[in-house]
């Protein structure tokens, strides 16, 4: 950040440095970005409010960071706008940045929620009963909270708190549940899903934290206008399926052939969800609508390209196919330039040979990060 002082000499050798031949210092991202500026001193104020209300030393801490002076770091966390206001808890990044309203009194509020309790103590083994099931479960059962294998839960509850709910019996009330010990449990979403065990070492945060994540976190998730800034911004392409929200069926059917045929994808890959109804607008651009569903659909942030029938989820390797047609630039070339010549396309000559000039233009890319919010650092996406 600029001094006041710097901030005018800034100003005077922009405004005479020429006739001495003299040139302004590059502006560090602070001074150049006119909502990083509006930040700073809500920013400021929150950190005293948080000061004030967690007195403890270290409990709450507030940094900036340069990202000028210091690439790396902003490199590491994947900075790509300013600015971004990212939440750490022991020294881990979490996924979720703050989104919320830039005022002193959202980011003191969103801080007092942060400081909550993830885990709720359960009272007796009745409550086990009146969990919700419609949300993913992970229950803990320990002979007394004050324990390292307890600690170890605390940590990967408050990490994973937004994705799974968490419960924990302490004592006599867990007596019946530790036969074998302090243990934990995940009660998959839906009736009548069978438990599934932790077996590795509870003092390993690790392990815990791996096991937890991948319980918590779906390989398909749902994307919705809440989330999807923050999905968009995870920088990879979106795999869709568009569903009526009653049609649970073609969604298991989806899920089942993502985990079998794209599971090593996962990186390079987005697995996502959609309410056809919410989407109508994507469903416009490829030509869709509702009555259409269950529609599978890739949106690369340029262009948007259609799965050819959604039972031919049926034919084995077919869904893998469409996707590393994607990583190949196939989908994109013969939009361009029609299929390859080692491919046979019916109805190409009904067409007159006439070929797309350009494929659907992406929707989901609109989901991302706003100019009038950030001052966006990489605007380009590249596309095979």
């Amino acid at each position: 950040m600029l001094s006041n002082g710097s901030k005018i000499l800034f100003n005077l050798l922009t405004k005479y440095g020429n006739r001495f031949g003299l040139t302004p210092p590059p502006l560090p991202p602070f001074y150049r970005c006119r909502f990083s500026q509006m930040l700073h001193p809500i920013f400021e104020e929150s950190s005293n409010i948080a000061r004030e209300e967690f007195p403890e030393t270290k409990q709450v801490v507030f940094a900036r960071v340069d990202c000028d002076q210091h690439s790396d770091i902003a490199q590491r966390y994947r900075i790509t706008k300013y600015p971004t206001l990212k939440l750490f808890r022991n020294g881990m990044m979490m996924k979720r940045e703050y989104r919320g309203q830039r005022s002193v009194a959202a980011i003191a509020d969103f801080i007092r929620q942060q400081q909550v309790d993830p885990v709720k103590e359960i009272h007796s083994m009745e409550e086990v009963n009146t969990l919700d099931r419609s949300k993913r479960n992970i229950i803990a059962y320990f002979e007394n909270r004050d324990s390292d294998n307890y600690h170890t839960f605390e940590k990967v509850a408050n990490i994973l708190r937004d994705d799974c709910t968490f419960t924990a019996a302490f004592g006599a009330v867990s007596e019946a549940e530790r036969f074998s010990g302090d243990n934990i449990i995940y009660k998959p979403v839906g009736e009548g899903v069978p438990d599934m065990v932790y077996l590795g070492s509870l003092t390993n945060f690790d392990l815990t934290y791996a096991w937890a994540q991948d319980k918590c976190v779906p390989l398909v998730r749902e994307i919705t206008f809440e989330n999807g800034e923050e999905l968009t911004e995870e920088g990879i392409p979106f795999l869709i399926l568009f569903h009526v929200k009653e049609d649970t069926a073609s969604l298991e059917k989806f899920q089942h052939e993502v985990a079998r045929q794209l599971i090593s994808e996962k990186g390079s890959i987005n697995f996502l969800h959609a309410d056809c109804e919410k989407f109508r607008h994507p469903l416009l651009h490829i030509q869709k609508t509702p009555a259409d569903c269950p529609v599978i659909a890739i949106d690369s942030f340029r262009h948007m390209y259609v799965f050819p029938d959604f039972k031919d989820l049926n034919i084995p390797g077919k869904l893998r196919q469409f996707v590393l047609d994607l990583h190949s630039g196939k989908l994109h070339r013969e939009f361009h330039h029609g299929p390859d010549p080692t491919d046979s396309t019916p109805g190409q000559e009904e067409m007159g040979g006439e070929v797309a000039s350009s494929p659907p233009e992406s929707s989901f890319q609109k989901l991302a990060p706003s100019e009038t919010r950030y001052t966006i650092l990489t605007r380009d996406r590249d596309e095979l």
